[in-house]
């Protein structure tokens, strides 16, 4: 029985390779291509629940406190690419404002560049941005990586 394109598609599997990051900051949406993006995780700490009556019943695992997301992008480096240094600069420059901390869209996209899956981290706040390695012997380019720590982490399965 031959099946439709639409449920070939909505069962096959997504390529990772066409993706766009949106750094979002007061209302201005700077779009950035990335190489990789990586940490899109949500992680808790679990927490060993122990009464009097373990020793019989035994423990209780419960779900604990839910851990800082810590997302990594990597970017090839432009002469006019100071964007993200920047960002760094103005976040420590001031470390009690709340302006420097962004919201970051990362749309998993189909074919056509429409969003598929949509992953929303909310209030970034750089904590590392790593220069290039300088290899005399090599030819590749030359890749700058920001780490960041944020708050939340929402994935958007059907974004509009």
């Amino acid at each position: 029985m031959a099946q439709s394109t639409e449920t070939i598609k909505s069962a096959y599997p997504l390529p990772v390779y066409n993706y766009r990051v949106t750094i979002l900051n007061d209302g201005a949406a700077n779009v950035l291509g990335f190489s990789e993006v990586s940490g899109l995780s949500v992680e808790y700490e679990p927490v060993t629940y122990k009464h009097g009556w373990s020793f019989m019943t035994g423990v209780q695992i419960v779900p604990g406190m839910r851990k800082p997301i810590h997302l990594t992008l990597k970017r090839g480096l432009t002469r006019n690419g100071d964007f993200l240094q920047t960002w760094l600069n103005s976040c420590y420059l001031q470390p009690w404002s709340v302006t420097g901390r962004r919201d970051i869209v990362i749309d998993l996209c189909d074919e056509k560049g429409l969003p598929v899956i949509r992953w929303k981290v909310k209030q970034a706040l750089p904590t590392k941005l790593e220069a290039p390695t300088f290899t005399a012997s090599s030819n590749e380019v030359a890749i700058i990586s920001m780490e960041l720590i944020a708050a939340d982490l929402e994935a958007d399965y059907h974004p509009s």
